[in-house]
């Protein structure tokens, strides 16, 4: 009987705590979508790009919760396969020459690519069956294969990224490590675009990483960074980026972005936009934190969404409402609470009752 009433409190406590980190989603999402109105008000901006990318996570992270809650194997295994498939089918999402890799399109098909070879990685660790388990993560191989002979660099490197991670994820016996490890690699990669852009770092290594980065990419984050010192508070207004920004008008086929995430937001909706979308990347990794699904599972989806991240930060995967789906939705995936428990080692079994009476 004393079993039992600890078997309940501590069902309580895990649904107490997943109930607020699905709160804490809600309002950080919402302010997203809130402030871009506001500055768009104030600046003249357009809050569309903005609300639409938020829906996409919203809509993304719904579908994925109510999936992975009825097929934590096949609907990870499905997600994989249909970004895939989009990859293929769609050709603005494939790398060309009318977009430098790693820049726009091709910057969003490695991001799709990623998020693939997570969702497989994830369907992996959720398999009982070891022959079943092989044939998901042979998918997250080939994957990344694909990645290398469409000629994503970026999509097969972060993709390999992803796939040994997840590996190393069976070992882990304690999460927040892996999750402390996974949030610094993005401030990091975050703050060195800001030095970047801020022109701070040696001159030797300012010169190897704007060969790298190539001069564009390098002089629209100089725009961006010269744009929120204007208005730091609010920004010059959403989608505004392209009217204002000198750089972006020299490009033969300007799409009006920054190719970086943070600074766009730096530039277009001040810090509170800046710290709006750490809150939501922070809000992501504290759900996997807490998500009651196997530790694999959660740091193999940690792994892809840190990949994705990184690859907005340096790049414009996050103007694909395609990419901003296939987020949300494995994170949905990655945090939902399957019909029946699994294992660390993904074996499954009927979930007990927590209401059952005590004999």
């Amino acid at each position: 009987m004393g079993s039992t009433a600890r078997a309940s409190g501590a069902g309580s406590a895990a649904g107490e705590r997943r109930h607020v980190s699905d709160a804490a989603g809600i309002v950080v999402l919402g302010a997203c979508a809130a402030w871009s109105v506001i500055t768009a008000a104030a600046q003249d901006g357009r809050p569309e790009g903005m609300l639409l990318a938020v829906l996409a996570v919203t809509a993304g992270h719904a579908a994925g919760r109510i999936s992975g809650a009825l097929m934590p194997v096949a609907a990870p295994c499905l997600g994989a396969l249909a970004g895939l498939a989009l990859v293929v089918t769609v050709p603005d999402l494939t790398p060309g020459p009318r977009v430098l890799a790693p820049l726009g399109h091709a910057g969003a098909t490695a991001a799709l690519l990623t998020l693939c070879v997570g969702a497989a990685c994830c369907a992996a660790w959720s398999a009982a069956a070891s022959g079943v388990r092989l044939a998901l993560r042979l998918l997250a191989a080939a994957i990344v294969a694909f990645a290398a002979v469409l000629g994503s660099t970026a999509g097969a490197v972060a993709g390999a990224a992803v796939l040994l991670c997840s590996l190393a994820a069976g070992r882990m016996r304690h999460r927040g490590v892996g999750i402390a490890g996974l949030a610094l690699a993005v401030a990091t990669v975050t703050a060195g675009t800001w030095a970047v852009a801020a022109d701070v770092l040696p001159g030797g290594l300012t010169d190897a990483l704007r060969g790298r980065l190539t001069p564009h990419r390098v002089g629209l984050w100089h725009d961006a960074l010269h744009l929120a010192g204007h208005d730091a508070a609010l920004g010059v207004g959403p989608d505004r980026f392209g009217e204002l920004s000198p750089t972006a008008g020299q490009a033969l086929q300007p799409d009006g972005k920054p190719h970086s995430a943070p600074l766009q937001l730096a530039a277009e909706q001040g810090v509170i936009g800046v710290v709006l979308l750490a809150a939501v990347f922070a809000w992501v990794l504290v759900a996997l934190w807490r998500t009651r699904r196997p530790t694999p599972v959660a740091l193999t989806a940690g792994a892809a969404v840190t990949a994705l991240a990184v690859l907005a930060a340096v790049g414009n995967a996050l103007s694909f409402t395609a990419v901003s789906v296939g987020a949300g939705l494995l994170t949905g995936l990655a945090t939902a609470r399957p019909l029946a428990d699994e294992s660390p080692r993904g074996t499954a079994r009927p979930r007990a009752r927590e209401d059952r009476p005590a004999p």
